[in-house]
């Protein structure tokens, strides 16, 4: 299994925006806090959560395949084949709670983000409910597709209000480390 250490030494090697950096970073450690809730391998889910987006800098116009490609060499099927079905459009099929986790988390975490970096007090204080206000408004955060969120949480099978705020919870745990304070 890829470690904590390699999965970042990875993704940095790939990845060299500090915002993709993040965003990267902080859906691995959702997706091991998830990992860690539902008794699955964190390791497995942080490299997977880290290394989703590690191609899309250098090869977007091959994004995911370059990462996905490399994982299937390497014996890693699973966390390939969630990495590979991380945007619905893509029409792989949700197998695994993987699959459905790192769908669930990938946008929402990066709305959570972008919702901490325009308050001054960032994730100190912030609540589900300010969060699905910003949410609301197509206009804030236009990048992130509400329909992948939407679908990710209902195959996930979290209830909304809960999700966010456990991904409130853990980038708040990792605030310093994420520059998020």
């Amino acid at each position: 299994m890829i470690n904590k250490q390699e999965a970042i030494h990875r993704m940095e090697a790939m990845v060299e925006n500090p915002s993709l950096r993040r965003h990267c970073l902080t859906v691995g450690l959702v997706m091991e806090a998830y990992a860690k809730k539902l008794g699955e391998d964190p390791e497995e889910w942080f490299a997977t959560g880290i290394l989703h987006d590690a191609d899309y800098e250098k090869f977007p116009d091959q994004h995911p395949h370059v990462i996905v490609k490399e994982l299937r060499e390497e014996g890693y099927e699973k966390m390939a084949h969630a990495i590979s079905a991380h945007h619905t459009s893509w029409g792989v099929p949700y197998e695994t709670r993987l699959d459905k986790a790192l769908m669930a988390c990938d946008e929402m975490t990066g709305f959570v983000v972008a919702a901490s970096l325009i308050r001054p007090s960032k994730l100190e204080g912030m609540k589900a409910k300010s969060v699905k206000k910003k949410f609301k408004n197509p206009k804030f955060a236009a990048g992130v597709e509400r329909d992948q969120v939407m679908a990710g949480v209902e195959m996930f099978e979290v209830d909304f209000t809960e999700h966010i705020n456990f991904i409130i919870d853990v980038l708040y745990a990792h605030r310093v480390e994420l520059d998020l304070n």
